[in-house]
């Protein structure tokens, strides 16, 4: 998780998040979807006197409601249909760690009294056991869902939000700190990077703009996902507009923000970013000119083989800016 920020509602979790983190205080992170509230759990892990010790996360929603209760508690062997050998749940699994309970709106509500019980004392029985079984656990619980709302709704037990909500922690959507952006990309960028062996450097300046100018309805994880998914599609040394989805670009603004990697040799620097402005420019020649080589050629003051060449350099096909007709024509 990027932890230098320039978002003054994220230098307040950072702050809260360092302020409990000693501590073994209950925590219930809350915040949309793919905002970051495993990492923040994680870090918070990481920060508190448990860091040596296990951090069990389990998605709550992700289990089927009959296994829950194994998945947190255990069984023993014969419990139920399936169950042939003993089997220690989480809890056990993580005694002086950390347990992550994401998405945990989601339990059941008989999973509900039995998390509510184990709070109380922090013992519990496993699924067919008999024996009480006492572990030294702290609970950082995840939601996208209002816990409270739930509870009026009698889907959510209020005594167990009151048992969570010891130390609320809300994360904002990534809409609401778009001057972490860039940041943000650079870090996906470059933990993404060594799982691509291609020939991919650096992001674009457009790309970075336009993920400025974007709502991101998924957050953090819909950056990523897209990010992943430009390294696979990108054939040159920058992911450029080309490799991520159209309406990325739909509202973006006019003034560009530069991104560039200092990382790298100021001679390669300038190279990267010749041949994007090249490659910018030959992709709008083509739309331009609607794939027709000979136009392109002689508006850009060159040769058709020396334009040609240049495609193959960047990947551009002659059909990808060609109207819809004409490619049918051609085919």
């Amino acid at each position: 998780m990027l932890t230098q920020t320039s978002s003054p509602a994220m230098q307040e979790v950072f702050q809260k998040a360092n302020l409990v983190a000693p501590t073994s205080t209950t925590v219930l992170l809350t915040g949309e979807t793919g905002v970051g509230k495993s990492s923040l759990a994680r870090y918070i892990h990481n920060r508190s006197t448990r860091k040596d010790h296990p951090f069990a996360a389990i998605n709550c929603g992700a289990i089927p409601e009959n296994l829950i209760e194994s998945e947190l508690f255990g069984h023993e062997k014969g419990a139920f249909t399936g169950a042939i050998n003993r089997k220690a749940g989480k809890f056990e699994l993580a005694d002086q760690g950390t347990v992550f309970l994401d998405e945990v709106g989601s339990l059941s509500q008989n999973a509900q009294v039995k998390l509510l019980s184990f709070m109380q004392d922090r013992t519990f029985q496993r699924v067919g056991g008999t024996k009480d079984i006492h572990v030294q656990v702290r609970i950082i619980a995840a939601t996208n869902a209002d816990l409270k709302s739930l509870g009026q709704q009698d889907k959510f037990r209020q005594d167990l939000m009151y048992r969570l909500n010891v130390f609320p922690i809300e994360i904002p959507p990534l809409r609401e700190r778009t001057q972490d952006i860039p940041a943000i990309a650079r870090d996906i960028f470059v933990r993404l990077k060594p799982g691509f062996p291609g020939p991919v450097q650096e992001i674009s300046r457009e790309v970075i703009q336009a993920f400025m100018d974007y709502s991101w309805p998924g957050n953090v994880r819909e950056l990523e996902n897209l990010i992943e998914r430009a390294f696979i599609l990108e054939s040159s040394e920058l992911l450029t507009p080309m490799s991520f989805p159209p309406e990325l670009f739909v509202h973006q603004a006019g003034n560009e923000t530069e991104y560039i990697n200092i990382d790298l040799p100021l001679s390669e620097v300038r190279r990267i970013h010749l041949e994007a402005i090249e490659k910018q420019y030959l992709q709008q020649l083509l739309i331009k000119n609607k794939g027709r080589i000979r136009n392109a050629a002689r508006q850009a003051g060159i040769g058709e083989r020396q334009l040609n060449k240049l495609m193959g350099k960047y990947g551009l096909k002659t059909r990808e800016f060609k109207p819809c007709s004409a490619q049918n024509i051609d085919n």
